[in-house]
Formats: structure tokens, C-alpha cells, sequence
């Protein structure tokens, strides 16, 4: 399982760091935890101006699904970015295909086409792979401790240390903080042999500006939501532990296209949000989205990838289309599962 020069050490999570789960395994090496980190961004978006420059909402958001030892050692790791732009017109009209499949910097492959600009002429699929096989290994706390390099302000901290001068020079801040959280927010597994990332991305819910008859004004909205899982599976393709998470990000925008939300903000998934998320004031079970999710996640581990896609579902409305429609989950689970077990099927196929 398995990006001028100032030696500094990486910069972790601002996050405090929460709880972390203790550590039981039979074996020195073997998986014992797993976990999922994200840290999402949109400061890369743009506002409309008199220049022909159009709005642009931008949403990085940075994937980890990690596995750790029984001394916090690192066992396996995948690290992704959903990099999902959400393109205005001069009449702030959303010109993306909502419905087309999105790609993460993983599934681009050769077409990110960051080999153009590389140095070193690798993509950049290419160079976390090579960071990726260097923190196998090693704990959190000595990744952390890395040596890196600012090489401008788009690139404060690319890795300064031997084994990967010549292989990466992607910075790689994001992705060591992303780790830290995989680490804090890590749960028990056993009989773990693979670990995957899947993802959906979806901008379906972003808003065109426009004005009714009545002169009301609807904003233009850039909305993304990345749903995610990190997923282990033992050797028979049996979950046996699975964390699924959704960063559903909003960029708004004025009637003249500039950007009105902070793009230095902090932006949490829907489990980090927890009860602020407030779908439990909508629920008919009284239930917020991260108390449904644990309920789904429960009820995946032990079962294949077909047995959870056997799942009897039901259609509720057109936001709603696959609610779980088995007695272990009717009275636990009424958000719509389709996303969710998309990506833990990507999952598998990943898994590593």
C-alpha cells in the first residue's frame, strides 16, 4: 500500500489539529487507521472588469486519503486536486457545460499539461506520485519537517531535500496540511490491504445572473461541490472503512461580476461544518448531514462495492433521486446516496 532557496520546515493545517483516534495493530507496518483531509481555496478566482476580463470562480479544493501504522507512520497515500473552474460571459451567464464530467489533476493525466512549463518536464501527476512515495514511511510530524524553498510567491514551498530536488517542484503546502488533517480526523480499521480515493465533482448548481419581470435580481453564483471518499478494503473488496465527505463551495458574485465572497476565507466540508451546516432544521428525521453520512458509512462496512450498489433506493423528488430504501437506513438516512456511492466505487478502482 502505498513543486532561491531558505531552508524552512512545511507549514501544517492552521486547523487545530481534533482528536486523534488511538492506534490498534497486530502488525509493525500494517494499516491501523485511515483518514481523509481537504483544504479547499477559491483565491484563484477572478472578477469581471473594463479590461475583457471575464468572472471566473475557481475552486482548488486538495484531497488526501491516507493510511497510517501503529506508530503513525504513513502506509499508504493518494493525493488529488479537483482544480474546477466555473466560467461568465460578459453577460455573467455561466458558459461550462453544468452536466459534463469534471476531472481532478490525477484523472487529466498528460492533458493538465504542466509538462510544458516543468523544469524538470514532468507532469504534475507525475511529481506527487514521487511525493507521495517519499512520505510512505515516514509520520506526519517528519513530513511536516521537510525542507522547502520559496521560489516566488506562487510557489513557497517546494521541496528542498535531496531525494526530490529533481523530481518535484510543485509547492506543496496544501497537500502536507490536507495530510495533517487525514491524520487528525483518522478512524480504526483492520484488515486493511488497499486504500483508494473516488471523487465526484459537480458545478450543476451554479446561477447565471438575471432579472425577473419584477425586477428581482438573481446574483450569479459559481457552485461546486466536490463529493468525496476515501475508502480501505480488505482482501475480498470488503469495506472495512470508508469516510465520505462533500466540499460544497459557494462564489458569489455582483451584478457587475466582481467577486463578493472572501477569497481568503477558510471553507469547510459538510462534516467539518457539522451542526452549522443546519439541514437538520429541513430533516423529517431530525438528522444534519454528517449524523446521516456516519449512519451510510456504517452500513457500507463489511459489504463489496456490488452489494452497496445493490442498495434498494427510492426517488423522493428531483433532488432526491436514490434516498436508501432498506429497513437498516430509512429511519437514519434520507439524503440522496447516488454521489456518495459513485465515489467509493471510484475508490476501489483507485484503491492501492
Amino acid at each position: 500500500m502505498v513543486g532561491c532557496s531558505s531552508n524552512t520546515p512545511v507549514q501544517g493545517s492552521k486547523d487545530e489539529p481534533g482528536d486523534v483516534v488511538e492506534v490498534v495493530g497486530e502488525n509493525e507496518g500494517a494499516a491501523a487507521k485511515m483518514g481523509l483531509g481537504v483544504i479547499t481555496s477559491i483565491a484563484k478566482s477572478k472578477d469581471a472588469d473594463d479590461n475583457n476580463t471575464l468572472a471566473l470562480g475557481q475552486v482548488d479544493t486538495v484531497m488526501v486519503a491516507a493510511s497510517f501504522d501503529q506508530e503513525g507512520k504513513v502506509v499508504s497515500i493518494t493525493i488529488d486536486n479537483a482544480q474546477t473552474r466555473v466560467n461568465f460571459d460578459a453577460d455573467l451567464k455561466v458558459t461550462n457545460d453544468k452536466a459534463a464530467e469534471i476531472k481532478t489533476k490525477i484523472e487529466l493525466g498528460d492533458a493538465y499539461g504542466m509538462i510544458n512549463a516543468s523544469e524538470i518536464g514532468k507532469e504534475w501527476y507525475q511529481q506527487i506520485d514521487e511525493l507521495e512515495n517519499w512520505m510512505v514511511g515516514k509520520t506526519v510530524a517528519e513530513i511536516k519537517a521537510m525542507n522547502v524553498k520559496e521560489v516566488d510567491a506562487s510557489h513557497p514551498a517546494v521541496p528542498d531535500v535531496p531525494e526530490l530536488t529533481s523530481l518535484v517542484t510543485i509547492s506543496i503546502q496544501d497537500y502536507v496540511a490536507a495530510l495533517e488533517k487525514a491524520f487528525a480526523n483518522a478512524i480504526e480499521v483492520e484488515g486493511a490491504e488497499k486504500l483508494g480515493l473516488g471523487h465526484v465533482v459537480s458545478i450543476g448548481k451554479s446561477k447565471d445572473y438575471s432579472v425577473d419581470a419584477d425586477g428581482n435580481e438573481t446574483l450569479p453564483l459559481a457552485q461546486v461541490d466536490t463529493v468525496m471518499a476515501a475508502t480501505a478494503f480488505d482482501t475480498d473488496g470488503k469495506v472495512v472503512g470508508t469516510i465520505i465527505d462533500n466540499a460544497q463551495t459557494r462564489i458569489n458574485f455582483d451584478a457587475e461580476g466582481k467577486v463578493t465572497s472572501d477569497k481568503a476565507a477558510e471553507f469547510k466540508t459538510k462534516i467539518e461544518l457539522g451542526d452549522a451546516y443546519g439541514m437538520i432544521n429541513a430533516s423529517e428525521i431530525g438528522k444534519e448531514w454528517y449524523q446521516q453520512i456516519a449512519e451510510l458509512e456504517k452500513w457500507m462496512v463489511g459489504k463489496t462495492v456490488a452489494e452497496i450498489k445493490a442498495m434498494n433506493v427510492k426517488e423522493v423528488d428531483d433532488s432526491h433521486p436514490a434516498v436508501p430504501d432498506v429497513p437498516e437506513l430509512t429511519s437514519l438516512v434520507t439524503i440522496s446516496v447516488q454521489d456518495y456511492i459513485a465515489s467509493v466505487e471510484e475508490a476501489f478502482t483507485n484503491a492501492k
